[in-house]
């Protein structure tokens, strides 16, 4: 009950009562677009109306709080205006409480940036309420260096809770970070392993910018962490959280004339402090600049005007690379770089010589390392190794397979051989298109077949001949190449390809583990085979690499890491793709109804969207397959 002008006193609780009933049941944006910008007005210069306004939302029922305190934080001005709309309302009424610092920063992440702002800053701007900012800080760094949250939320998730712990930041207080300063430390530590151990490379980027930024703070005077990545639209982003902008900054509604008044009165500022910046350059004087120059810039350069570049001749035989890249001598380098460059197109002229040394050569290249600064040394590197196994695929492939599981390689060079294998089946299953092109005025050498002795068989031939040659056309319209079919090359080798990597994902060597933390390897193996089976299909071994791989993927399909559940999820569809409906339903029955559940599962409960959509891609493509199969009669 107040006093107010006129003599009368007041309640508000049934204002307060009506206010929450209406928000609560689906017309917040109707009520609060008319209340919001009133009160806003009214309370500016008005500490009765402040008073009225803060009795208002105390007064809502806890039932119908959250609706409320959302609706006033998603639709304040900003961080100044919402603090004289809620008062202290986050320190006197626990579920307000809950739903600020809990339920909006921890539960949900649908949130735009400038509702975060809106929210932390109101925490920031009373002393009552600091102690809710760093307990919430506290809350949101223990969330995103905890290894299961980054394993099972969305990355969605993570990049709001990275927003929201930038923003905590440019909130804090030189005494309030060395008060905590040890935490913060010891969070980032943690995060930064656990954001840097994921194979997302959004959430690898995330980890990088926080922990640069939480190592800013609480390092201003010594070194600090700087990593190396790519400068995106995201990253600039959140680096431009940290630094605190006024209120009519993240301003989501104001009107036109008010924006453009404040943007212009802003706009001094600015221009002031790159003056400033400008006149406070150092200017070296004279004599220093003359001192630093080089004692040698007197001597007369040599006139290089004639000089030609020696050209190295390159290799023509296969053995003289290998020799050449093997080679140990220094004064050798330029002979090196014609060998690399050179090499594919010696195996691809040279097919029977590149049998004798195939595995050689496949080892070579496995272990070859850059001497020179060579451009595009990795792209020359594979195209070779995959030159050597499409033209000798079962040796060379045995050895490749072989090796991913040996002990002593790097996970580069491991994945290197994973993306040899995929690029090798993709070339041999794919037919290399020879055609002659119709109406082309020059002569290309041809085959022709010998007709039969039946010359009644030729007779359509004989007459199309007859009419074309009587026919004048003016447009023969764009030529047209005609196709020559030949063998699925992968067919008969198929085998090579997946088994072996299919075979020992479950056994741990002292340098490399599938299972454990070398998951990274994992995704790109899982992958790997789902290219391959799908490149499979009509094969000869189709069938018995579908049961396998589904054995495999049923092994793995709790796995913590979504880069590898995106590709046994793709396994499934390569599988289904690939393996004849008939065949899968006679040989995998149980399987496949077991699939179709964990399909489900994944679909409603999986925390990454990308794997629930490809859930059900595949449960829909299960359901158009079954349609097809019911379709044709038996």
């Amino acid at each position: 009950v107040y006093f107010i002008p006129g003599g009368l006193d007041c309640s508000i609780s049934f204002v307060s009562h009506v206010l929450g009933k209406v928000c609560i049941h689906g017309r917040q944006k109707e009520i609060l677009g008319v209340l919001v910008p009133r009160l806003t007005d009214l309370t500016k210069s008005d500490c009765i109306w402040q008073r009225i306004c803060w009795r208002l939302v105390e007064c809502v029922p806890d039932r119908w709080m959250e609706a409320v305190v959302l609706g006033f934080v998603q639709r304040a001005p900003g961080a100044d205006v919402l603090s004289r709309l809620l008062g202290n309302l986050v320190v006197k009424n626990r579920k307000a409480q809950f739903v600020v610092t809990q339920k909006m920063l921890l539960l949900q992440y649908g949130h735009t940036t400038a509702v975060l702002q809106n929210l932390l800053g109101y925490l920031s701007l009373d002393s009552v309420r600091r102690t809710l900012l760093l307990r919430v800080l506290q809350e949101l760094l223990e969330t995103w260096s905890s290894s299961s949250a980054v394993k099972h939320s969305p990355a969605e998730q993570q990049l709001y809770i990275s927003k929201a712990i930038l923003i905590c930041l440019s909130h804090l207080k030189e005494p309030e970070i060395e008060r905590c300063r040890q935490e913060l430390l010891t969070s980032m530590m943690e995060g930064v392993k656990c954001h840097l151990d994921s194979s997302l490379p959004q959430l690898r980027r995330l980890g990088m910018v926080v922990a640069e930024a939480i190592s800013l703070k609480i390092n201003t005077e010594g070194p600090v962490l700087k990593f190396e990545y790519e400068e995106e639209d995201e990253t600039r982003e959140l680096k431009s959280l940290l630094v605190q902008t006024p209120s009519f900054c993240v301003v989501p509604s104001l009107p036109d004339d008010d924006r453009s008044e404040k943007a212009g009165t802003a706009l001094p500022l600015v221009l002031e402090s790159s003056e400033q910046s400008h006149t406070a350059a150092p200017v070296m004087p004279d004599d220093e600049s003359d001192a630093e120059l080089d004692s040698d810039d007197d001597l007369i350069p040599y006139d290089m005007s004639e000089d030609k570049e020696l050209k190295i001749k390159a290799p023509v035989y296969i053995r003289d690379c290998i020799e050449v890249l093997t080679g140990s001598r220094a004064e050798d380098v330029d002979k090196w770089e014609a060998a690399v460059k050179t090499l594919e197109s010696l195996v691809r002229k040279n097919p029977a010589a590149t049998r004798e040394v195939s595995v050689e050569l496949a080892k070579i290249l496995l272990h070859l390392e850059e001497k020179t600064c060579i451009e595009g040394f990795v792209e020359l590197r594979q195209r070779a190794q995959v030159a050597v196994l499409t033209t000798d695929p079962i040796p060379v492939a045995k050895y490749l397979t072989s090796q991913f599981y040996s002990l002593n390689y790097s996970l580069r060079q491991r994945i290197d051989i994973l993306d040899v294998l995929v690029l090798a089946a993709q070339e041999l299953s794919c037919p290399k298109f020879h055609g002659k092109t119709k109406h082309s005025g020059a002569q290309k050498p041809c085959i022709q077949l010998l007709p039969g002795s039946d010359s009644s068989k030729d007779w359509r031939r004989i007459v199309d001949e007859r009419i074309k040659s009587k026919t004048r056309r003016f447009d023969m319209g764009q030529s047209r190449v005609e196709l020559a079919s030949r063998p699925n090359e992968f067919n008969s080798v198929a085998g090579y390809f997946f088994f072996p990597l299919i075979q020992h994902f479950d056994r741990p060597l002292t340098t490399f583990d599938l299972l454990g933390e070398d998951h990274l390897v994992l995704g790109r193996l899982v992958h790997t085979l789902a290219v391959l089976m799908y490149l499979a299909a009509n094969t000869v071994a189709v069938t018995a690499m579908g049961k396998a791989l589904l054995e495999f993927v049923w092994a793995l399909r709790f796995h913590t890491d979504s880069s590898v559940r995106q590709g046994l999820l793709s396994c499934i569809s390569s599988l289904l793709l690939s393996v004849p409906m008939e065949r899968i339903l006679a040989d995998m029955t149980e399987e496949l109804l077991e699939t179709q559940s964990w399909l489900g599962d994944v679909m409603e409960k999986d925390p990454d969207g990308d794997c629930r959509r490809l859930a059900l891609q595949n449960l829909l493509l299960m359901e158009n397959l079954k349609k097809k199969l019911e379709a044709v009669p038996s």
